[in-house]
């Protein structure tokens, strides 16, 4: 049997991606392990797939002082000789990494002991941690056209971001069914992140009253952030987070607003959704979501309005426009040759594979 360990954590979104691929790759005949972190949120998230995982001292990767810059990298050190005995243990035939200081470790073991290995690039310029292992990989899988030019050359390789089968499965009727609103009048999705966002939230919800003379809301607005005041207002539903109902909010939803997390606007664009994008702000980030937007909006996938142009008026007026020109922005988006990344990386992954 192939075998195949993948690695990638420190958030969902460097985790998500991999789990899309396991059906393929169990299809293909390969043997699934996880190198992870010891408690990180990768952990919960694989041992749920039913996936061997394995857990290693790692080290984050930080742009700011912190006293454990100091002892990080002793933690990474450590956490390649921890890969270098599962790899050795499992003799995988590849590895596939989404990035996250998770996987500097693992890639780094992977390369010392002649293990090929594939690099997945989600925002338009690479992470730190990416940056790092760029060096040791095969290829780079990119979501973006921009982003093979800020890879060794060669190597870049667009792809898109692989994204759940099951998101393109959702039912419309079962979403209308599950929020209680009505199949005639159009709908719009925001989406904050995982965490949701504070400031979207607050505009959203000034505008409601001229939103919802046209619209009806499902709004996923962050644990914590329910606003009990509105739960009665006809047309509005929200919810802290959404996960096994999402894909039928995805198959009712006429237009989405979301932040501009490269998981996410990748979901939005394979699902065709007109979408507005509200990018994090630079002085949040490192300012990767804003590249990703304007990417997205120059490939006449998105509608983006930066956070310090939003105002309630601004983002009214954004969404009309949006909703008025709907078509042409569905029509990009199914016409871009980017749109479903699994098979692409499934080809990139057995012409490596050793």
């Amino acid at each position: 049997m192939k075998k195949i360990v993948l690695t990638g954590g420190g958030t969902a979104g460097h985790v998500t991606p991999n789990i899309a691929l396991l059906p393929a790759l169990r299809e293909a005949g390969y043997e699934v392990s996880y190198i992870g972190s010891y408690d990180g949120i990768e952990k919960s998230l694989i041992e749920a797939e039913g996936v061997n995982y394995y857990g290693i001292a790692t080290g984050k990767l930080r742009r700011y002082f912190d006293w454990k810059n100091l002892s990080d990298p002793f933690r990474v050190i450590h956490g390649i000789g921890e890969a270098k005995k599962i790899i050795r243990d499992i003799k995988p035939d590849i590895l596939f990494s989404k990035g996250g200081f998770v996987g500097v470790p693992v890639v780094m073991a992977a390369h010392s002991c002649h293990v090929p290995v594939i690099i997945h690039e989600s925002d338009m310029t690479p992470g730190l941690a990416n940056r790092i292992c760029l060096k040791y990989a095969r290829c780079i899988c990119c979501n973006f056209p921009e982003t093979i030019q800020n890879v060794p050359e060669g190597k870049g390789v667009l792809t898109g971001t692989p994204i759940r089968e099951e998101l393109k499965n959702g039912s419309a009727d079962r979403g209308f069914a599950f929020t209680g609103l009505t199949p005639g009048k159009p709908v719009i999705l925001v989406m904050g992140g995982s965490q949701g966002s504070v400031n979207v939230n607050n505009h959203v919800r000034e505008a409601l009253p001229e939103l919802l003379k046209t619209y009806q809301v499902v709004h996923l607005c962050g644990k914590g952030h329910l606003d009990d005041s509105l739960n009665q207002t006809e047309g509005y539903r929200q919810y802290e987070y959404i996960r096994d109902e999402l894909p039928d909010l995805y198959a009712m939803a006429s237009l989405i607003i979301s932040r501009a997390g490269a998981n996410a606007i990748c979901e939005i664009s394979t699902l065709a959704i007109p979408n507005l994008l509200i990018p994090l702000g630079s002085n949040a980030s490192r300012g990767d979501q804003i590249l990703n937007a304007h990417s997205f909006e120059k490939q006449g996938f998105s509608v983006v309005l930066e956070e310090d142009a939003l105002t309630k008026e601004s983002l009214i007026t954004r969404v009309n426009e949006l909703y008025q020109n709907r078509n042409t922005y569905i029509a990009a988006m199914k016409n871009s040759p980017h749109t479903d990344a699994i098979p692409t990386i499934m080809n990139l992954i057995e012409k490596y594979a050793r």
